[in-house]
């Protein structure tokens, strides 16, 4: 359900942006900076990804299906959690989506893996292998 704010007596429905940069805005979390710059790569990493609010978080969307999204609710770090959406599709192949090269995916099944990040030299560290991950994980979910 979309964020509405309230504008004289007219409400008005936020776009998926907005209400990102809403949340965000209001957003109280240790590592607020480095969401922030993880939001930035995953947004660069590939034309046409979106955003909106989707299980009390940024989440990130291609072709109008949701495929990556933020796990604020950790102490001292916050995770992405990379999926397939909503409604989970056939596998052509049995076992992980793809083999990833980058070493940053912890798969937690075939089809759902995460990667969790600790501080601003871990974000630093992971920034080139993140874009590569999500560009890969865009193709194959999609």
């Amino acid at each position: 359900m979309a964020s509405k704010r309230t504008v004289g007596k007219q409400s008005a429905k936020l776009d998926g942006h907005q209400q990102v940069v809403e949340f965000l805005k209001q957003l109280e979390h240790p590592l607020k900076a480095e969401i922030e710059e993880v939001r930035s790569i995953v947004l660069q990493a590939k034309e046409g990804i979106t955003e909106q609010i989707k299980w009390n978080a940024p989440s990130f969307c291609f072709q109008n299906e949701d495929r990556v999204t933020f796990n604020l609710q950790g102490k001292g770090f916050f995770r992405l959690v990379f999926h397939c959406g909503a409604k989970k599709k056939a596998q052509a192949t049995a076992g992980r989506l793809f083999q990833d090269s980058t070493g940053l995916l912890e798969w937690v099944a075939d089809d759902r893996a995460i990667i969790k990040f600790t501080d601003r030299n871990d974000v630093e560290a992971k920034k080139d292998r993140l874009a590569e991950v999500v560009v890969r994980w865009l193709e194959v979910t999609s």
